[in-house]
């Protein structure tokens, strides 16, 4: 690969703000004072507070060069596995922007906001169809957050059944909140492995399942990047024993508009409208994991649910069963626009499409690298696929060399060593968003860093040299970090 995104172009240092402040300097002119002056009470009086005296230029250029630092995914692909950090429309973004929706409040009476009210039943509708399940809640107010509400429901459903049981089933390709939200719920993890073709086998599930077993978590795709395809014979054989499936829907930006849940036996699951339906992603949020049910669970998902009242939608508290109030008012709204936006602007085909590509672009990166990376598992994948450092570990390089050096060639490293039953896993999903132009480099850039690898190790020991940041020491960070502003 002759040419590298990553470049030693112009990097400019940045002080704090306190450091580029002098005395005097102002970015901004008070009005002048129209009423008489009246002195704050003397307790109010704060002497200690350091503010930096700054022009409106020592702002713009503060913040400005504070965001050349940033990789996002609106500067280039960003390939983390798991993650599903695709490209947003930006027509999402200005639905969201509407003053009528942006502004607002929380606690206008529903006559006031029967817009809102109506875009939020629709958006459990669509997300409903999309899932082939019956029923939506769209409280959680991220994905963990769902897995919890899942669990809940679970919970409530046997209770209400008169039954206590006291563990879950949750495989070791499940994803890794999992096994905390079962735990929150107080039903002990039972971990299962996955068979020697990266997924479930029915076999294993019925080796671990009984009375006192709630049932199954179970992440579909799951993250090896591979379609639990036994998932209708599990769902039998844990219906059979009177448990509930769950299924992580994490993942769902692989199959939304190919696969039926309902169908494939599952009882309840979670979606991340922030992963799979476009909406931002990263930073610690906003998110969105709507909880989606079968008609056997619906009296327990979470007050107030939307319904509609003598002609209007209005919130209603009356579902006695219910797990109650999950979060303050009904979630994060924006990112509900944004979700919606995009559902309405794909329509069937296009959701379809967008998971078919995903797919695609996955296997294609699959084929292109597998003669220069380990595969883990040597089969089609779905929306991700995971490779390891297995054949580099001869030269002594090791997953986390490759993910350094590979910003060298510009590119924000892709999930690593997770999955953790692939040992060393370098876990790439590209999403439906990029282009095969994009993608071909990308793949270029791990090729040539597979050959540096063999020929000048070194290369990669001392990576990265063009970022800002050069290698950080990460033991010492983790067992001394530095929390200093």
């Amino acid at each position: 690969m002759s040419d590298k995104l990553g470049t030693t172009g112009l990097i400019l240092n940045e002080p704090l703000v306190w450091e580029r402040g002098k005395p005097g300097r102002t970015g901004f002119s008070m009005p002048s004072e129209d009423v008489p002056f009246s002195p704050l009470a003397e307790e109010l009086v704060r002497n200690d507070l350091d503010w930096p005296d700054l022009s409106e230029v020592d702002v713009v250029r503060h913040y400005t060069r504070l965001s050349t630092w940033n990789v996002s995914v609106d500067a280039g692909m960003y390939p983390l596995g798991s993650c599903t950090m695709k490209y947003n429309p930006k027509t999402n973004e200005r639905q969201a922007g509407l003053v009528g929706l942006s502004d607002a409040h929380p606690l206008l009476p529903a006559p006031l906001c029967q817009g809102a009210l109506k875009l939020m039943a629709n958006l459990e509708a669509d997300l409903a169809e999309i899932t082939g399940m019956n029923a939506v809640s769209l409280q959680p107010a991220a994905g963990a957050h769902g897995e919890l509400a899942g669990m809940l429901i679970i919970h409530a459903c046997l209770e209400h059944r008169g039954e206590r049981r006291s563990k879950i089933i949750i495989p070791d390709t499940a994803h890794g909140t999992n096994p905390a939200s079962a735990a929150l719920c107080g039903y002990r993890p039972v971990p299962v492995k996955s068979g020697p073709n990266g997924i479930l086998s029915p076999d294993a599930v019925k080796a671990v399942m009984d009375r006192d077993t709630a049932g199954i978590m179970i992440t579909n795709p799951n993250t090896l990047g591979l379609f639990e395809e036994n998932i209708r014979e599990i769902s039998e054989i844990v219906h059979f024993m009177g448990g509930l499936v769950y299924a992580d829907g994490a993942n769902f930006n692989a199959v939304m508009g190919v696969v039926n849940m309902g169908c494939a036996g599952v009882d309840v699951m979670h979606l991340n409208l922030h992963k799979t339906f476009s909406t931002p992603h990263g930073g610690g949020g906003p998110g969105s994991g709507p909880v989606c049910v079968q008609k056997h669970l619906e009296p327990f998902l979470p007050v107030p649910r939307i319904v509609m009242q003598n002609g209007a939608y209005g919130l209603s508290r009356d579902f006695p069963l219910s797990i109650g109030r999950l979060v303050t008012f009904y979630g994060h709204f924006s990112v509900m626009v944004r979700a919606f936006s995009y559902i309405r602007s794909l329509g069937p085909e296009g959701l379809a499409r967008a998971s078919q590509l995903a797919v695609l672009n996955a296997n294609y990166i699959r084929e292109r690298l597998k003669a220069f990376y380990h595969l883990a598992y040597d089969r089609p994948c779905m929306h991700e696929c995971v490779f390891s450092d297995k054949k580099q570990q001869a030269h002594k390089i090791s997953t986390l060399d490759i993910a350094k050096r590979l910003m060298d060639y510009g590119y924000h490293p892709p999930t690593i060593y997770f999955p953790l039953v692939v040992p060393g896993a370098l876990m790439i999903e590209p999403t439906e968003t990029e282009s095969r132009d994009e993608i071909d480099q990308f793949v270029d850039a791990l090729i040539a860093i597979a050959k540096e690898a063999e020929e000048n190790p070194d290369l990669l020991h001392d990576a990265p040299k063009t970022p800002k940041m050069r290698r950080l020491n990460e033991v010492e960070a983790a067992r001394k970090p530095c929390l200093a502003g």
